[in-house]
């Protein structure tokens, strides 16, 4: 986080970063000088978007985790039971319906987003519940078949009011942070979900041996599964609140911290959680400035950076691992 605030696509020199930093938070030194624009750039536009990189990050990661551990699926990601379908649905029709209010910050655009995601996922729990449980082959074949409705129902809003271009952008993913506010509240709601799914770490353990053995230990399965997808959205609705819909962190990062600190979640969760704050970071610094002033968008940009170095990192460890 500190090597992306000092760098980006406008030159400042690294001390001048430090003593802008220093001086906002409450530190006044003699001879600290540095211009407005050049605090203004760093300590209102960079800074902010740095610490939504690694907000973005810790969020997809930990709910790639909770989702790949629920439902025993090592193909399961934040966006596999609908989110990105219900956001991507509810930016369009925020974009064709022109509102103007902000909430905490956030825009109308934002709060479709994630009032979208959080919406689908909850729809798609409801159409997979049969007889007080939730069958997990139910639940992805439900949210396949939501997601590929809503996807076409978003194609359809975008073609018919002319959104196409703006709708794209925004499914490629990109962080932008305008308000400190944002983080003020998204901050928080991150760091609490990664607190409360390393409590529940112990039971997602168990449920990897299967649900009817999870049963027989005295775990709540059902009630288990429920937090877990639930917390699970939740995290990436407020990642698709701060950047839209950046693929690949919430499937690659889970599986490269268990390569590497093994399957035990104790442990996994607050790997992932740092482990896709610093990639999201890194990637995102360079997605900024690889081409500058052009600026690429975030989510092919994990996609190009992250793939080689999971690929490397699974033949380089040589072995098969259970999830």
């Amino acid at each position: 986080m500190v090597l992306a605030t000092l760098y980006g696509t406008v030159s400042v020199a690294p001390g001048v970063v430090l003593r802008i930093l220093a001086y906002n938070l409450g530190f006044h030194f003699i001879g600290m000088h540095f211009s407005a624009i050049d605090e203004s750039l760093v300590w209102s536009i960079r800074l902010p978007r740095v610490v939504a990189a690694a907000l973005v990050g810790a969020a997809l990661g930990v709910a790639g985790t909770l989702f790949q551990g629920v439902l025993r699926n090592p193909l399961a990601d934040p966006y596999v039971i609908g989110t990105s379908a219900g956001a991507q649905l509810g930016v369009a029709v925020s974009l064709a319906v022109p509102l103007q209010f902000v909430v905490l910050g956030f825009g109308p655009v934002q709060a479709a987003a994630f009032i979208g995601a959080v919406v689908t996922v909850a729809f798609v729990y409801w159409l997979a519940r049969t007889a007080g449980r939730t069958p997990i082959v139910t639940l992805l074949l439900s949210g396949f078949v939501v997601s590929s409705f809503l996807i076409s129902i978003t194609s359809f809003v975008m073609i018919t009011t002319n959104r196409v271009n703006q709708v794209t952008l925004w499914t490629m993913g990109g962080i932008d942070i305008s308000r400190y506010q944002q983080l003020a509240f998204t901050g928080p709601c991150v760091l609490v979900g990664v607190g409360i799914a390393t409590i529940m770490a112990p039971r997602l353990d168990v449920i990897l041996l299967g649900e009817e053995q999870a049963t027989h230990l005295g775990v709540p399965v059902e009630r288990v599964k429920v937090a877990a997808l639930l917390l699970g959205s939740l995290l990436t609705g407020l990642a698709v609140a701060l950047a839209g819909v950046v693929a690949f962190v919430g499937l690659v990062v889970p599986h490269a911290a268990r390569l590497v600190f093994g399957p035990a979640h104790r442990t996994l969760v607050p790997a992932a959680a740092i482990g896709g704050a610093v990639f999201v970071v890194l990637v995102d610094l360079i997605a900024r400035t690889i081409a500058a002033p052009t600026e690429i968008p975030l989510g092919i940009m994990t996609a190009v950076v992250g793939a080689p170095f999971f690929l490397h990192l699974l033949r380089r460890t040589r072995r098969t691992y259970d999830i």
